[in-house]
């Protein structure tokens, strides 16, 4: 789908990415700046009433497109188990409160234990999950991670494995997010990206940049034109499949988080219109 320069009517920003910002401000900037895309963390809604939060998404015009985030099923301890699948239930609540039509999962890991054994733990997850999510009408992504947070975030590290498994459910209400900078490196990606459209299970695309010197690797992401990820070829993967939603920004970066966050705005929009 080919999409002018200046049309940022498909560009959608994680709240994440402007960490300083209050939900409130995060949607004013947003809306001012002609953005129309939001998905909402929700560390934002921890004190808010999700009534409160719902209007002043409608009252600006905002799409939510997702709730980050749900998962963290894989634990050595069932106790941590059972209360990661009450906090999913939470996430549900607030996703079908706001109007988030997804809830992207970090699906979890354990280092006391095999990511054999996580996997199996993740797929119980999302099994326990799905009849709630059903009746919610909110849709589960399943987010494949980079491989080097396999021990404590995530043991579905490939797009083949997060696609195998949301396969495997053969439900609606099952998808995959695919982030770039999880996934870039994948000599297999092109192909799993088609295999993802074409069974209807690309639900997210998230853009950032991979730097190839991180100051820290959870949160020192690049902005999109700063490093190694080919945006453009990749985003033409995606539009291969026929996918017409949101470029979803979302970078977690100290450095950004620290400057002042209208001008980082402004280098976001840049970014985006000349970087993918």
């Amino acid at each position: 789908m080919a999409e002018h320069r200046d049309d940022l009517s498909r560009l959608c920003i994680h709240t994440m990415t402007n960490r300083p910002w209050s939900l409130k401000e995060c949607v004013t900037r947003y809306h001012r700046a002609g953005v129309r895309g939001i998905s909402v963390w929700r560390n934002l809604l921890e004190r808010m009433d999700l009534h409160e939060a719902r209007m002043i998404l409608d009252d600006h015009g905002m799409e939510v497109v997702s709730l980050v985030r749900g998962g963290f099923f894989a634990s050595a301890d069932s106790v941590r188990r059972k209360l990661a699948i009450e906090d999913n239930m939470v996430a549900l609540e607030q996703a079908a409160m706001i109007g988030a039509p997804l809830l992207v999962l970090v699906c979890g890991a354990d280092e006391r234990q095999s990511l054999v054994d996580s996997r199996a733990q993740i797929r119980e997850g999302i099994e326990k999950l799905l009849p709630h999510a059903e009746g919610a009408g909110v849709k589960l992504a399943i987010e494949p991670m980079h491989p080097m947070y396999a021990a404590d975030r995530s043991a579905i590290n490939t797009l083949a494995q997060a696609n195998h498994m949301a396969e495997s459910f053969q439900s609606d209400h099952v998808g995959v997010a695919v982030d770039v900078f999880h996934l870039w490196w994948d000599p297999d990606l092109h192909g799993e990206i088609i295999r993802c459209g074409k069974n209807g299970n690309l639900s997210a695309f998230h853009i950032c940049d991979w730097k190839a010197s991180m100051d820290d690797m959870l949160n020192d992401r690049g902005l999109m034109g700063e490093g190694a990820i080919p945006l453009k070829e990749i985003r033409g993967w995606v539009e291969e499949t026929g996918f017409e939603g949101y470029l979803e920004v979302e970078i977690f970066s100290e450095r950004y988080w620290s400057m002042d966050q209208a001008a980082y705005l402004d280098r976001i929009i840049d970014a985006y219109r000349k970087h993918t």
